[in-house]
């Protein structure tokens, strides 16, 4: 395997661990466990939606609309999967 073939790897490997992060995060939050008025709570929930929020408003835009219910993270990871796949595949 190629070395540009494992630093793609990586950094989709990276993707899929943030987007995990941010849904976890998310739930954790949205029950109230996590308190987004504590600094490193704000901070890391400020990071992780300034990193995939630019791309899950991409991914709403084909998306129909569910209410509260969003699905941009499971079409993210749907997605990274199929590069990951491909890449496997090509190399």
């Amino acid at each position: 395997m190629s070395l540009v073939a494992e630093v793609l790897y990586f950094v989709l490997d990276i993707a899929w661990f943030l987007v995990i992060a941010h849904v976890i995060m998310s739930w954790l939050v949205g029950f109230n466990v996590l308190n987004v008025r504590q600094p490193l709570v704000a901070q890391i929930w400020s990071a992780l939606d300034r990193l995939l929020e630019p791309v899950y408003s991409r991914i709403r835009q084909f998306l129909p609309n569910t209410g509260a219910f969003d699905l941009s993270p499971l079409v993210l990871l749907v997605g990274l999967f199929a590069l990951r796949t491909i890449l496997s595949s090509s190399f």
